[in-house]
């Protein structure tokens, strides 16, 4: 007799056994097994094409994933919840990261497309799971019971960090607003991504060609090639270009003679998001402002800066405000002396003008050769950047017992992107570090440092895949890229941010390596900067790009003498940004529709010198729109504790002192956000941090 799959001679049906078949291998290289070593991602393989279907998958498996632990009816527990949805989303996290960093690095039409198609998508799943009820349910319940479940120090506060986002993401309002939050979200998300890509296009479109040696006038030859190389990379054979890249047209107006191409380059710098058309940026930053307040309104909070400082070391604008209004009035004052000095310059030169800000630069460098006989591009001479970067290699090793080993074999994204294996004193694979460090049409200005993946503990865990991107001009074919001193400087800042995510050494993705308070993320990377201008780092690294001798004893002495020069100048730049931030996050918004008039009477009402244009104005000010809004402020509190913890070092006669460097690896460095970071920086240097060091630091102490 011939019987039925799965039916008996009786009738009675049993479970017929499936059959095992091996499950089809995917064809998107982001959702296959990523076979490199170290699993990193296969970037010869991703296409643009590839980025929306992976990114949907990995929606719908967090989705998935976040259902079954809100519909679990088993009675909340710290592993069934908060491991949960630590172990959670790990495919999502993996795309995405690769999306992100593509799109600002390498960006393309398609991938600013997908990434204005997606953006809204990544803020409604993510707000989905923030307001669902059954979840926040669970995670209040544990978060109530918190006292008697004898959890780690760790687990206490991941579990009241979990807690917190779930409130401040608006768990415990009314179903209508939950559905503006969301709204709300979804807008801010779109017009966030439509701010980045219109900087980025303004950037790309802009670029001045440097027809004639008149044009050329006063370019050091090191700028000179770079600008040939710039050239030459847009297919402009023979013509140098400056473009706005900051290396390019900080040089370009601190060097050329040309006061009217200084003023050509100086406003097109200035004006990035203010041109009109489709890339303006004024309206769209009116409207994140208001979507902001409105925000923060919904969640009981006066203000948006009052909502984002309450989670933070300042926690008040009222203490935001003390510590920006006590470096102002210096600030202002030492700028006003900087003018002075400037103006007496230009008028002994028989140029009978008034400095304008596209001068500053320019008679600046003209007074600091005069004053301390250091010339700009004779340092450059001595700034490579295999050096720097060996350098800050260099400071690793000392203090954390870190070896970086070239790896030419690792997959990249783009062929001027280095890789290294990061290894512990005992030859143990700590991570992998990237490094991007010059200026291309498809990469976002500026600095920064992402990851690739970040380091956790849970299950088998995961080693971090971390990445510094900044822009340098490329040098001609064959020759060093030579550094300005700030450019030096800004590879450690970055190079102090990568060793924050390297070094963490947490149990939970969501409080591990760079994710802590805004205000504390700047001190690893601050920090860091002070190991650049000792005079060992100095010594050992600042070489001579052709002869290979090492910097002039005198050469640093003039660096020494001059540090704080012209600081009034940059602490102004930088501290009028911090106010018009705070006062763009506190203001009524009916005072912020018009975005320039708003910066204008702000800067007017706060003394603002007319020489000097703050750093970011309002429509490219890229942190405030990103993840700084009311929090610019952060890189002065993060200066204060970095000057204050340098010191703990000086005070031993060793800056790498072994029992100080020990500390600083255990309590900030390696530690996440496992601590509240006022206790952690007390645990690191025994008391909290003084200002003075500040004030020294910028030549602003009494």
């Amino acid at each position: 007799m011939v019987v039925a799959a799965g039916v008996t001679k009786s009738n009675k049906r049993i479970k017929a056994k499936p059959v095992r078949r091996p499950a089809p291998k995917s064809t998107n290289p982001l959702l296959a097994n990523w076979p490199a070593p170290f699993s990193l991602p296969p970037f010869d393989k991703i296409e643009a094409r590839h980025f929306k279907p992976a990114l949907e998958a990995a929606f719908r498996s967090h989705k998935s994933e976040i259902e079954k632990i809100a519909a679990n009816t088993a009675k909340p527990t710290f592993a069934n919840t908060i491991v949960a949805l630590e172990k959670s989303g790990r495919l999502l996290s993996r795309v995405a990261a690769v999306f992100s960093n593509l799109e600002a690095t390498d960006s393309t039409p398609e991938l600013q497309d997908i990434s204005r198609d997606m953006a809204p998508k990544f803020a409604a799943h993510e707000t989905r799971i923030l307001l669902d009820k059954r979840l926040f349910h669970r995670i209040d319940d544990l978060y109530e019971r918190r006292a008697t479940m004898k959890l780690s120090a760790e687990d206490l506060r991941v579990l009241e960090r979990h807690h917190l986002a779930f409130v401040r993401a608006g768990a415990r309002l009314t179903s209508s607003a939950k559905s503006r939050v969301k709204e709300i979200n979804a807008r801010l998300a779109g017009l966030v991504t439509q701010f980045m890509q219109n900087v980025l296009k303004d950037e790309q479109s802009w670029r001045m060609v440097l027809n004639s040696e008149s044009d050329l006038a006063g370019l050091p030859d090191a700028l000179k090639e770079s600008a040939l190389r710039a050239g030459r990379d847009a297919g402009l054979a023979d013509k140098a270009l400056i473009t706005l890249a900051r290396s390019s047209v900080e040089g370009f107006l601190t060097y050329s003679t040309r006061r009217d191409l200084r003023e050509l380059a100086f406003k097109a710098w200035i004006s990035r998001g203010a041109n009109g058309g489709d890339t303006d940026n004024r309206q769209i930053v009116a409207e994140v402002v208001a979507l902001r307040d409105e925000y923060a309104r919904l969640l009981g909070y006066k203000s948006f800066a009052d909502f984002s400082l309450q989670d933070t070391m300042a926690k008040t604008t009222e203490t935001v405000s003390d510590l920006l209004q006590s470096v102002w009035s210096k600030a202002v004052q030492r700028a006003n002396e900087e003018r002075a000095s400037l103006a007496d310059v230009s008028q002994r030169s028989g140029e009978n003008f008034e400095i304008a800000p596209w001068d500053w630069r320019y008679y600046s460098e003209k007074v600091r050769k005069a004053k301390f006989d250091i010339d700009e591009s004779e340092l450059r001479a001595y700034l490579t950047l295999d050096n720097m970067i060996a350098a800050a290699f260099d400071c690793a090793t000392r203090l954390f017992g870190l070896e970086f080993k070239p790896r030419e074999d690792l997959p990249r994204y783009h062929a001027d992107v280095r890789a290294w294996e990061v290894l512990d004193r005992n030859g143990d694979h700590v991570g992998i570090f990237y490094g991007d460090y010059f200026a291309r049409p498809s990469k976002r200005s500026g600095a920064w440092m992402s990851s690739f993946r970040d380091q956790h503990r849970l299950g088998k865990g995961e080693r971090p895949v971390i990445i510094n991107v900044l822009n340098f001009s490329k040098a001609a074919d064959g020759c060093p890229a030579l550094l300005s001193f700030d450019d030096a400087r800004t590879l450690f800042h970055e190079f102090g941010h990568g060793l924050h995510g390297l070094l963490s050494n947490v149990s939970y993705p969501s409080i591990s390596g760079t994710s802590v308070s805004r205000d504390f993320v700047e001190l690893p990377s601050q920090l860091y900067e002070h190991w650049l201008t000792t005079d060992d780092v100095m010594q050992r690294y600042a070489l001579h790009y052709q002869t290979g001798q090492q910097i002039p004893r005198t050469l640093m002495d003039k660096l020494t003498a001059a540090r704080n020069f012209n600081q009034g100048f940059a602490t102004v730049e930088y501290t009028a940004s911090a106010l018009v931030d705070m006062a763009l996050y506190t203001a009524d918004i009916d005072k912020v529709a018009d975005v320039e008039a708003f910066e204008r009477q702000t800067l007017a009402a706060i003394g603002m010198p007319p020489e000097i244009v703050m750093r970011h104005r309002l429509p490219h000010f890229m942190h405030i729109i990103g993840g700084y809004a009311a929090g610019y402020y952060s890189y002065l509190w993060s200066e204060v504790m970095d000057a204050d913890a340098f010191a703990a070092f000086e005070e031993t006669g060793n800056v790498f002192d072994p029992a100080t460097a020990a500390k600083l690896h255990e309590f900030i460095y390696s530690a996440g956000n496992t601590r509240d970071p006022h206790e952690a920086y007390v645990a690191f240097r025994g008391r909290p941090p003084k200002i003075d060091g500040l004030l020294k630091k910028r030549g602003l102490a009494a």
